[in-house]
């Protein structure tokens, strides 16, 4: 797949294609079916499948001083996921201020239609563009029928009846929903980070743990079964996130005991792939009353993941 990170450097080969334009953070189903969309249209019509997206998310740029805003897909895992679908090029557009400031005519006109000379276009059911949100599906349709290209918009994609969205994917992750969240994804939600040194009080009362340090979102606090994948092969096990309050911890951690493992493995990068969420965070009148539910955990999450094929714990499919 080709990166064009420069708008003024476009090929002439990806004149007249067929484009999507958006955020796409998570590459959920939504994001999934017009992909598949563009790759048909494109492949029918010998043109190619091209992407536009941003860089940073428009979010942090716009409102950096609302809140901290976590990416479900840091920028090289989303290209690799629209990678995956087919798509033949991804136009990197870098967002600032500055563009934040252009109108929708002027990134339809000197974008859309001047750099690219688009055949067609298929956008998402709720998108908007352009300074203060003045650009849509119908600002865009009668832009089509000014310049010459068709609009097409994709409808809602609803998951056990939700609206498959990023913020959704977002809320449910945060509310400890994982499995709604994989769901809308289509793919368990993961998390990678480095193996940190913690407080190793689950290697004092016999289930040794490993602290993760992840940039990404981190659901609510709790425990979770979980698959964890090192060193390219993966894990069964538990996750706890929370602030340990047996112990009367005053940080968060996330702390992961893989099942039937041994071995050093701080400092190593790992992925955790979020199955289901077995409890919330409790505090606990002693250690050994902790070690018994950690034994319970470990019997729910075993078969919970049980379920789980041979084939899905050692191969991409997850």
């Amino acid at each position: 797949m080709e990166i064009i990170k420069n708008i003024d450097s476009i090929p002439e080969d990806l004149s007249d294609s067929v484009i999507t334009i958006g955020n796409f953070d998570g590459i959920h189903l939504g994001h999934q079916a017009i992909f598949r969309k563009i790759v048909k249209e494109a492949s029918e019509r010998n043109r190619k499948a091209v992407v536009i997206t941003f860089d940073p998310h428009p979010q942090k740029v716009l409102q950096p001083e609302r809140r901290p805003f976590f990416l479900l897909t840091p920028l090289d895992e989303k290209l690799d996921l629209i990678e995956s679908c087919g798509v033949d090029a991804v136009i990197l557009i870098t967002f600032s201020m500055e563009f934040a400031g252009i109108t929708a005519g002027e990134f339809v006109e000197h974008i859309l239609w001047g750099k690219l000379r688009l055949s067609k276009l298929f956008v998402g059911y709720d998108y908007v563009f352009g300074k203060g949100k003045g650009g849509n599906a119908e600002f865009l349709k009668a832009c089509g029928e000014k310049f010459g290209f068709r609009v097409e918009e994709i409808g809602v994609v609803k998951t056990d009846g939700t609206i498959t969205s990023s913020t959704n994917i977002r809320l449910s992750i945060l509310d400890g929903n994982v499995k709604l969240a994989s769901k809308m994804l289509g793919r368990p939600y993961d998390v990678s980070g480095t193996v940190v040194k913690g407080y190793r009080r689950g290697t004092d009362i016999g289930y040794p743990t490993a602290n993760i340090q992840s940039e990404k979102v981190i659901p609510v606090t709790g425990v979770y079964a979980i698959i964890a994948e090192l060193e390219g092969v993966r894990h069964r096990g538990v996750i706890n996130i929370g602030y340990n309050p047996t112990f009367g911890n005053e940080e968060i951690s996330t702390e992961v005991h893989l099942l039937d493992f041994t071995g050093d493995i701080y400092g190593k990068t790992i992925r955790i792939f979020f199955i289901d969420r077995l409890r919330d965070e409790i505090k606990f009148k002693s250690p050994d009353e902790l070690t018994r539910q950690i034994k319970k955990d470990i019997e729910k999450t075993r078969e919970i993941l049980s379920s789980l094929t041979a084939d899905m714990l050692h191969t991409s499919k997850l």
